[in-house]
């Protein structure tokens, strides 16, 4: 089992409402999805440059109507 370590904080109550109902509709504790929550936010934050891909379709993207870009912005 992995190391755990506790702290307080202080939520919306709105938001830890939806947050315990979120857990007890999948029959999960609320620090299982906190933790979740917790990690997604952390992935998001370090991976916050487009991938690739993306770059690349949109690239493709412009080449391909930068005139009708160029018009719809006007």
């Amino acid at each position: 089992m992995a190391l755990r370590q506790k702290f307080a904080t202080q939520v919306d109550p709105q938001l830890l409402a939806q947050t315990k109902a979120i857990a007890e509709s999948e029959g999960r504790q609320l620090q299982s999805v906190v933790e979740e929550a917790l990690r997604d936010l952390v992935e998001k934050k370090q991976n916050s440059k487009p991938r690739p891909h993306v770059m690349a379709a949109f690239q493709a993207s412009i080449e391909k109507f930068d005139s009708l870009y160029e018009r719809l912005s006007k």
